[in-house]
This record gives structure tokens, C-alpha cells and sequence, in this order.
């Protein structure tokens, strides 16, 4: 027997496992259309008026997002495991995403800090969502089929990306003979993703289970605040002793680096077609559309493949994809050499994240999930600040030579390659068991 049942623990339902896979598929149209085809184009070329400081102010504004979101989430993580409320947290952190989305749809020429702040907004929240999310799959999945679920996961989420791209390509396709202007269309574009959002999570919220037990038994009547003070102190004491698991710190490096160049290639990927290769807006949908295609199947196949031969070298595996990635985007003089490149980026995205994920659910103790799953994602989003703000200093400061910031970003793939070498899985297995159980 193959799929979710299979991979599901023996007291979880199939319709968890869905319920848990359709959230990526909610959050994913919000990756796609805000960060990564539609909205970031629109910013830098509309709102920004296409001047050279366009590039740096977006990946600047995403940075300053994911610098929030690594001094908001370490505390929320904390707290939901003290209290074993993730799925609230959850919630919030959905409607204020959707909130802030439909937020994005009213940013239109000379309204640029409103955009601004909905974009931070959003974007705190999606970062929140994922990470909770995120922290769901080791109570759902087997150990031993942690990369078949993971990357299923990841997979089924690139399904939204594509349902939110085939909407915003109807949009761009028909938008003069809908008798709709280009910003209109853009418009009509971001509310869709904030409706699907907003509908496709559900299923997680109806069918998915809180399977943990509090941290704090004795601190359930406790104010809020004084139960995250109290948490705090054990991620403070996770931090100060983070040596004790040092091969989950290694792999918190190894994810920052790698992410460092993923999240260049989110943020940035249309904004390059568009400067460098000049993709127009329908050109640059049907691009991504394409490479989510390619995205699914790598983190399909990655999934399985991890499963047969080990996390660490199937993460191996796609750090080498990226980087000859690299090499081919920043070499690419033609559209079908750019396209190549653009499609060994989908495979590697999926299937590097999913294999990441799956490595924090083997080296992360089961009674602190979240705690560990948001250590991971700080990693993840320090990554977020660092790797677009670096490719957007450097086109800012070579008055706007993105063939250089891309060769930039090829040397964080390299950095975490070498890190990666360094991990011992089954140490930090043995390490995540024995540090099971409170203290």
C-alpha cells in the first residue's frame, strides 16, 4: 500500500494527511503570484516606477518581513507548545495572511508605503502559517516515511501555485477584453490568491488534530504573557546549549545558506526574466507556470528518492542542481537557455525544501516540535533577510548588473554544501530521542 495512508501514523486518518497537504496548497498561491510572478514585477516596474532603487526597496521590504518574523515566531512556536494550541495559532496567522493580502489589492500608484506595510504584514503571516504548519508532520507521519510525506506535501502545494497562476494568466489574457487595465488585472489577480487562500486551508482546520500535550501541565491558568516568558527561557536554554544538538545546529546552517539562495530565486526570478531577459508579464506567468509543473515533480520524486536513500543525500543532491542552476541563469544569453535554467530551479525548490523539512522532523525531540520547527525556520528567514538584501545591494551598487548578483547568490549554494558534509543523521536522531520528554 502506497500514499497518505500508508505514511500516516496508525491513530492518524487519511483526511488528515490531506487536510495537512492542502494547506501548502493555500499558502503556496501567496508565494506565487505575491513574492515570485505577479505582484514583485508590479512593484518595482508600477510602484516603484522602475527606477534603479525599485530592485533594493523590494528586497528590502521582504527582508525587514522576515527579520520580524525572526523575533515574532521563536516566541509564538514556544508558546504553542506550552499550551499544545498550534492550531489556533495557525488560524491567526491564516486570516491575517489573507487579511493582508486583500490589503495588496488597494496598493496602486503613489500608495507605495501602504504596499509596504501589506506586504510585511503578509508576509509575517505566511511565515507563521508555514512554520506551524510545518510543525504538524511529524505528529501525522511515520519516521520512516517522513520524505514520502513531506514531499508530497510539497507537491500537492505547488498545485495552488499553479491554480493561482492559471488565474492570474486568464486575468493578463483577457484583461483588454474584459475591458480591465493592466493594474486591474494585477488587482483582480491578488484578491483571487487572498479567496484561495482562504478557502483551500479549511480542510487543515476542519480534519487535522492536535496530537501534542502541553509543555507547561502546571501553567494552564497562567496569563498568556507569563507562559511565554516562561517558554522563552527554555528556547533560551535551547539556544545556550545548542551544542547538545549539534547536528540539528548544523543542519539550521546548512538551511540558512542554501535558503539564502532559495529565497533570492522566489523573490527575484520574475524581476530577472523581465530586467535580463525581458519576459513580458504573459511570458514570465507561463514560465512559472511551467517550472511549478517541474517544482511538483521534483518534490515528488525527491520525496521518494530520500526515503530510499537518506535525507542528507538527496539534500546533497539538489544543492549540486542548484548550483549548476546558477551557473546556466547567469551564462544564459537566449530565452530557451534561460528556460532550462529557470525549470532546474523548480526541480531543486521543492525537493530541497521538502528534504529539509523532513530532516528537522528526524533530529527534532517529538514534545518540542514547534520549538524546533521555528529554530528552523529562523535560520530560514535570517536566510530570507540576507539573501535578497545581498542580490539587491549588489545590482544597486553595479547600477543594476543582475548577472553579477546571481553569481553572488551561487557561492551560498556552495557554503551549504560544504556544511552539509558535516551532519551525522543517525547521531542527531539518537540525540532527538533521548532529549524526547520534558524535563
Amino acid at each position: 500500500m502506497i500514499g497518505p495512508r500508508a505514511w500516516a501514523k496508525p491513530t492518524v486518518q487519511p483526511r488528515e494527511m490531506w487536510g495537512w497537504a492542502l494547506y501548502d496548497f493555500a499558502n503556496s498561491g501567496y508565494t506565487t503570484v505575491v513574492l515570485t510572478a505577479v505582484f514583485n514585477v508590479y512593484f518595482v516596474a508600477v510602484l516603484a516606477g522602475g527606477d534603479e532603487w525599485g530592485t533594493f526597496l523590494w528586497t528590502l521590504v521582504i527582508s525587514v518581513s522576515n527579520a520580524l518574523s525572526m523575533l515574532v515566531m521563536p516566541m509564538v512556536g514556544a508558546v504553542a507548545d506550552a499550551r499544545a494550541n498550534k492550531r489556533k495559532w495557525l488560524a491567526a496567522a491564516t486570516l491575517l495572511c489573507v487579511l493582508g493580502t486583500v490589503g495588496l489589492a488597494f496598493a496602486e500608484p503613489g500608495r507605495l508605503p501602504w504596499a509596504c506595510a501589506m506586504l510585511i504584514v503578509s508576509n509575517l503571516a505566511y511565515n507563521m502559517g508555514e512554520s506551524l504548519s510545518s510543525a504538524f508532520l511529524p505528529e501525522l507521519a511515520r519516521e520512516e516515511s517522513l520524505g514520502k510525506a513531506s514531499g508530497w506535501g510539497w507537491s500537492i502545494g505547488y498545485g495552488g501555485g499553479l491554480v493561482a497562476l492559471a488565474g492570474a494568466l486568464l486575468l493578463v489574457i483577457k484583461a483588454e477584453s474584459w475591458g480591465l487595465t493592466s493594474d486591474e488585472a494585477v488587482t483582480g489577480t491578488v484578491l483571487f490568491t487572498a479567496l484561495l487562500y482562504a478557502v483551500a486551508a479549511l480542510p487543515f482546520f476542519f480534519f487535522v488534530k492536535e496530537r501534542s500535550l502541553p509543555r507547561l501541565r502546571d501553567g494552564q491558568k497562567a496569563k498568556s504573557w507569563e507562559v511565554a516568558k516562561a517558554s522563552l527561557k527554555e528556547l533560551r536554554a535551547t539556544l545556550t546549549h545548542i551544542k547538545d544538538y549539534q547536528d540539528f545546529a548544523r543542519l539550521s546552517l546548512c538551511g540558512f545558506f542554501f535558503q539564502c539562495g532559495v529565497s533570492v530565486v522566489i523573490t527575484i526570478s520574475a524581476v530577472y526574466a523581465a530586467e535580463v531577459m525581458h519576459f513580458t508579464t504573459q511570458d514570465t506567468l507561463l514560465m512559472i507556470f511551467v517550472v511549478n509543473i517541474t517544482a511538483a515533480i521534483g518534490a515528488l520524486g525527491f520525496g521518494w528518492l530520500q526515503d530510499r536513500i537518506g535525507h542528507k543525500e538527496a539534500l546533497g543532491l539538489t544543492l549540486l542542481l542548484w548550483c549548476v542552476m546558477v551557473v546556466v541563469a547567469a551564462t544564459s544569453t537566449s530565452v530557451e537557455q534561460f528556460w532550462v535554467a529557470a525549470n532546474l530551479a523548480g526541480l531543486s525548490m521543492g525537493s530541497s525544501q521538502s528534504a529539509g523539512r523532513a530532516m528537522v522532523g528526524a533530529l527534532a525531540p517529538a514534545s518540542r516540535l514547534a520549538e524546533f520547527f521555528s529554530f528552523w525556520n529562523l535560520s530560514i528567514w535570517f536566510a530570507a533577510v540576507v539573501g535578497p538584501i545581498t542580490y539587491g545591494t549588489v545590482t544597486w551598487a553595479t547600477s543594476g548588473d543582475h548577472r553579477i548578483a546571481i553569481w553572488t547568490t551561487g557561492s551560498f549554494f556552495i557554503f551549504a554544501l560544504l556544511t552539509l558534509t558535516t551532519i551525522d543523521l543517525e547521531r542527531g536522531r539518537a540525540v532527538a530521542k533521548l532529549n524526547a520528554l520534558p524535563e
